[in-house]
């Protein structure tokens, strides 16, 4: 049997509102995002770990689709696997319905806990004070956007006591139709810590990052580029060597907030005034 993806806390998730479904994981385990979350937006949303079976993801995935509940995906993913007493599976489905495996042969503390819109599981925890603020915090915090609420479960699982034998990396996947890079791709998010002394400090501050790159700002809030403000801009690019704004932005991989020359995005006024200073 492979290696078990050990000390794993995770949640399963979706926002039927935005079109987005999701899976956050922190794990003592290398690169746990390789192994723990699947999503497929309109469809749903798996995470399997423990003796983790890889092919719950994919597999699930694939039943979801042909419109499986979330429960009877569970059912039908654990009565074909004969290791199914030591995995542990979370499942939402396209409705936002949700379920749980909790194989009788996890390694304590291991549990889990469902709700309208996610699915909650660890095992190897210090308690199930872990599991049981991932299901709170996913609850209480309904007006973030799904990607900030899952960072927001996973900084309270590990406060209340997280993983027995520590922590090693973690994962945010968030899929949405047409929601990622350019309006060309499904991935909305997929950020991977992969080996950290604090992995979920560090998840939040690349998902910080990928807010600065990705993020849109309203173009009713942009600011026009016209007397002081165009001068600025102007001579801030000419200090770093470049002629139009457009370029610039290109090198800092910020021409997803440029479109023309008229008004620029605070954001890009932010990081054209740091880069400057």
């Amino acid at each position: 049997m492979a290696d078990p993806v050990v000390a794993t806390y995770s949640i399963a998730a979706c926002d039927l509102e935005a079109g987005q479904w999701g899976v956050a994981v922190q794990s003592k385990f290398l690169a746990v995002g390789s192994v723990v979350p699947w999503a497929e937006p309109g469809v749903g949303a798996i995470a399997t770990q423990a003796y983790a079976n890889p092919r719950y993801g994919p597999d699930g995935l694939a039943l979801l689709r042909d419109g499986l509940s979330a429960s009877e995906v569970v059912e039908r993913l654990t009565a074909a696997d004969d290791g199914r007493a030591e995995r542990q599976l979370g499942v939402v489905d396209r409705n936002g319905d949700s379920a749980s495996w909790t194989g009788p042969k996890c390694n304590d503390w291991a549990g889990h806990s469902t709700g309208p819109g996610f699915a909650a599981q660890g095992n190897i925890l210090v308690g199930e004070e872990t599991v049981a603020a991932l299901s709170a915090t996913f609850e209480a915090n309904a007006h973030l956007p799904l990607m900030q609420r899952l960072i927001e479960c996973l900084a309270a699982a590990q406060a209340a006591g997280g993983d027995r034998r520590g922590q090693q990396s973690a994962s945010l996947l968030v899929m949405q139709r047409d929601g990622g890079y350019a309006g060309l791709s499904d991935i909305l998010v997929d950020l991977r810590v992969d080996d950290h002394e604090h992995p979920i400090e560090e998840l939040r501050r690349i998902y910080g990052l990928h807010r600065r790159l990705f993020d849109v700002t309203p173009h009713e809030d942009w600011l026009p580029l016209a007397g002081e403000l165009r001068t600025e801009v102007d001579e801030r690019l000419g200090r770093l060597g470049y002629d139009t704004l457009d370029a610039w932005a290109g090198v800092e991989n910020l021409e997803e907030r440029v479109d023309g020359e008229d008004a620029i995005d605070p954001v890009v006024l932010e990081a054209l005034r740091e880069a400057g200073s």
